[in-house]
């Protein structure tokens, strides 16, 4: 059932939930992850203060319910990156790339997800999205390694280059051409992932 919230005026607004999910991240966008309230939030999404409080306890739990749809977003990219390949290190080359592209595309959701300083025992689901997100990873990894520590290993490796590339991207040590960064993330893990496939 859509819940809807009144807004100052006295109209009601369609979603509120995902009005304020937005609002945020426009905010932080402007501001930086710890630059924003939840009366912020509300003012910009057109509603009364005590709106957020009908979905959000605080605003730890709306900036947790977005790192949850950063991870979610990202799984979906992931997957649908390397399932256009049937290698396995086409596959995690594919990642490399894609995920240079959300941080660029998605870059307050991106950041998010490494700033938020939420204490994840409050949030479980947090710690479950993440492992999820990571198990993209786990096929081609042990198609391309011998044990799991080797996979666990290669895995590790492959999404520590394409976060270095996303984050060098970002604070313009790449000279901000995304296709050029995305090939380089994605040559990277080739390299990493390749030698077992020449043994």
């Amino acid at each position: 059932m859509e819940t809807r919230g009144k807004r100052p005026n006295g109209q009601h607004h369609g979603d509120l939930r995902h009005a304020l999910e937005q609002a945020a991240l426009e905010l932080m966008a402007a501001k930086g992850v710890g630059g924003f309230t939840l009366a912020e939030a509300s003012r910009r999404a057109g509603v009364s203060v005590a709106a957020p409080y009908k979905h959000f306890a605080d605003r730890d739990a709306l900036l947790a319910a977005l790192v949850l749809r950063a991870y979610q977003d990202q799984r979906e990219r992931y997957r649908a990156a390397m399932g256009s390949v049937a290698d396995p290190v086409e596959q995690l080359a594919a990642f490399a790339a894609a995920y240079v592209r959300f941080a660029i595309e998605q870059r307050a959701l991106f950041e998010l997800t490494f700033a938020a300083g939420l204490d994840k025992r409050r949030y479980p689901e947090l710690v479950t999205a993440g492992a999820d997100l990571l198990a993209v990873l786990d096929a081609p990894a042990r198609a391309l390694r011998d044990d799991d520590q080797q996979a666990r290993g290669l895995v590790l490796s492959v999404a520590a280059c394409a976060h270095g590339h996303a984050v060098f991207l970002l604070e313009g040590v790449l000279g901000g051409v995304v296709e050029q960064a995305c090939r380089h993330a994605a040559e990277n893990a080739r390299r990493l992932a390749a030698p077992a496939v020449r043994e």
